[in-house]
């Protein structure tokens, strides 16, 4: 019997997700976050855990553990260095393949075959694989990339809310919103600021979509710039020789209806999840339906 072992390793949780020959999920893993910036050793930690649950579901004798073939996909792989520190691990499968989980969310996209996912949450990026090959478009990081995420929605937002403080612009109920938070101080904003990533930013992109949607005029002209940063990456994604795409992350559901027709009308359901692609990656083919 074979066993195939796909994990999902993020910057918010880490799953596992086990299955026989057949297919049949057998055991799974759940646990917190797990990508490279955590560290090597405590990124090969998170993962033995996760995979040891799945292992234990599945009442898999050593020698049993030993026949898996695992699929890992490692949010932060592509750092320097990560991948030659990871190949040093120890794990007790017979086989394990690393990829990047943008990758693995790929491949579970579109069933393992050529396509393309944009994923726009607090920050933006295009996993593609066309012709076979595979590649990423944007990602570089907040704020110099990220285009039309959560996180460039946030920083529009305090750039307006200072202005509207200056006096610089008319203040709208998005700029009081935002300086509301901040007892209407600058010299707080700023300080603030010192400290304030991409994730900080980004938890201010809901509110932003609040105020668009109620229709503040400044709230609408920040979300239908990233809408048209989101539309170019779609087409630029089929440029390159994508045939699917599919929109994921956790504020394409809103950023969704602001996108044209057309736009929506190329974009395709996801087949399957990231653990589904890590599955694909190390090496599991579903049964062919005759």
């Amino acid at each position: 019997m074979s066993y195939f072992l796909g994990i999902d390793a993020g910057g918010s949780n880490c799953r596992a997700r086990l299955i026989d020959a057949d297919g049949v999920v057998i055991g799974t893993g759940q646990g917190g976050p797990a990508n490279a910036r955590i560290g090597i050793e405590p990124l090969h930690a998170a993962l033995r855990d996760v995979a040891d649950q799945a292992v234990a579901a599945a009442g898999l004798s050593a020698a049993e553990m030993a026949t898996i073939r695992a699929g890992m996909g490692i949010a932060g792989i592509s750092r320097p260095g990560v991948r030659a520190a990871l190949a040093d691990l120890a794990f007790p499968f017979a086989d394990v393949v690393y990829a990047t989980d943008a990758l693995v969310a790929n491949l579970g996209a579109h069933g393992g075959a050529d396509g393309a996912i944009l994923i726009i949450g607090t920050g933006s990026i295009a996993q593609v694989r066309a012709a076979g090959r595979d590649f990423t478009i944007g990602g570089y990081g907040f704020p110099i990339s990220d285009e039309g995420s959560g996180a460039a929605l946030g920083l529009s937002a305090v750039r307006h809310a200072l202005r509207a403080l200056d006096g610089r612009t008319q203040a709208t109920p998005l700029s009081q919103a935002v300086t509301e938070r901040f007892g209407h101080d600058t010299a707080q904003v700023i300080a603030w600021m010192d400290g304030a990533g991409a994730g900080d930013y980004g938890k201010l992109a809901p509110l932003v979509m609040d105020h668009a949607e109620a229709d503040d005029a400044i709230a609408r002209s920040i979300v239908e710039d990233a809408v048209l940063h989101i539309e170019r990456f779609i087409e630029t994604i089929f440029e390159r020789g994508a045939t699917r795409c599919t929109l994921m992350g956790g504020l394409a559901p809103r950023m969704r209806p602001w996108l044209r027709a057309r736009t929506v009308d190329r974009l395709r359901p996801p087949l399957g999840d990231a653990l589904d692609g890590a599955l694909a990656l190390a090496g599991y083919r579903a049964p062919s339906v005759s």
